[in-house]
């Protein structure tokens, strides 16, 4: 069974936020916000934040500069995820990304589906890895920021979850380049 194991130490990691929305501003970003208390109270870092428009060209851009980032370690983006037109996230993440982590998805929507049952077909919430930065695709409800830091993420961006955690990997990510490319 998963635990924590309290004879490691804890490794704060650094998070930027993003949230894709025509809509939401600083003042009025719930969703953001959610993610961003949640971050600190677990004694991580907001490493940064922002808000794009649902446009693939921006939030591509905006991904590959955090990547670029020594300074980020993970992207959490809220938004964009859904079916309609203008949900262009996952998209854009399909042009940066190196590597998906498939089971992120898959584990969002089985969690997801006890909360609003065939609903959850139409998230596409996904999960990767670029550059070294492990990036996370969420819905853009507070409640579905809430469910995929809670349930997911809280534990596996913790160094002391066990049996393992994507933090003790981070500094494996980019061995496919070798020591002189790092």
């Amino acid at each position: 069974m998963a635990r924590i194991d309290e004879s490691r130490p804890f490794i704060p990691v650094n998070i930027a936020v993003l949230t894709v929305s025509d809509t939401r501003t600083a003042g009025n970003d719930t969703s953001g916000d959610t993610l961003a208390a949640r971050i600190v109270a677990a004694g991580h870092r907001v490493a940064a934040r922002a808000i794009e428009k649902d446009d693939v060209a921006a939030i591509a851009a905006r991904l590959r500069g955090w990547i670029a980032d020594p300074a980020v370690d993970v992207v959490i983006t809220t938004g964009g995820t859904g079916v309609t037109g203008r949900d262009v996230t996952p998209e854009a993440f399909a042009a940066v990304l190196e590597k998906k982590i498939e089971g992120f998805g898959e584990l969002f929507r089985m969690l997801s589906w006890q909360k609003i049952g065939t609903s959850t077909m139409q998230s596409r919430a996904l999960g990767g890895v670029a550059g070294g930065t492990y990036l996370f695709a969420l819905p853009g409800s507070p409640g579905a920021c809430k469910d995929g830091w809670d349930d997911i993420l809280v534990w596996q961006l913790d160094s002391r979850h066990r049996p393992c955690n994507l933090v003790e990997l981070m500094p494996r990510l980019q061995e496919h380049l070798g020591d002189r490319d790092r």
